[in-house]
C-alpha cells in the first residue's frame, strides 16, 4: 500500500471516531470537510456543492470565500454530476468551461456524493493550489472516506 493510501486509512480512522457522535450527514460532510483540509497538505479548498433546485449551491467548505452558486452544467462540478463520475482534472486552465472561484485553484478533484438510494445529491469539491495534485489513490481514499456519511 501506497504511503499516500496509508494516510487516507489513518484519516479513516480518526473521522471515523468523529462522526459517530451524529446521523446528521452535514455535520458528518463538514467534519470530513475540516479533518482532510487541514491534514492533507495540497488541499486548498475543500468543500460540498448540492443540488438545490435544480442549482448547485455552496453547502460547507474549508479555504477561501468560494463560489455561492454554479452555473448549470459547467465546470468540474457540473462534469462530475452530471457524469456520475469522479472527475480529476490536473490543470483546471485546461479544462473546458472551468468555473474560477479562486484563481490560486491549479487541479481539481470532485466525487458525486450519492444518497443511499444511490441518486447524486452533491459533490465533494477539492482543489490544490499545485497541479497535478490529484491521481486515482486520492479517489480511492477519499471514497472510502465519504462512505462515512451514512455509516451508523
Amino acid at each position: 500500500m501506497s504511503k499516500k493510501l496509508e494516510k487516507y486509512d489513518r484519516l479513516y480512522e480518526q473521522i471515523a471516531g468523529y462522526v459517530g457522535t451524529t446521523k446528521d450527514i452535514w455535520a458528518r460532510l463538514a467534519t470530513i470537510e475540516a479533518v482532510l483540509h487541514h491534514k492533507m497538505p495540497a488541499f486548498f479548498w475543500t468543500g460540498v456543492y448540492v443540488l438545490s433546485e435544480g442549482e448547485l449551491v455552496v453547502r460547507s467548505y474549508q479555504g477561501p470565500v468560494a463560489c455561492q452558486k454554479l452555473k448549470a452544467h459547467t465546470g468540474v462540478c457540473w462534469a462530475a454530476i452530471d457524469s456520475d463520475q469522479t472527475i480529476i482534472v490536473g490543470d483546471v486552465e485546461a479544462f473546458p468551461g472551468h468555473i474560477a472561484c479562486n484563481p490560486k485553484s491549479k487541479s481539481e478533484i470532485v466525487i458525486p456524493l450519492k444518497d443511499r438510494e444511490g441518486t447524486v445529491f452533491g459533490c465533494l469539491d477539492i482543489d490544490s493550489d499545485m497541479e497535478g495534485a490529484f491521481d486515482r489513490e486520492d479517489e480511492q481514499g477519499l471514497k472510502k472516506i465519504l462512505g462515512l456519511i451514512f455509516e451508523v
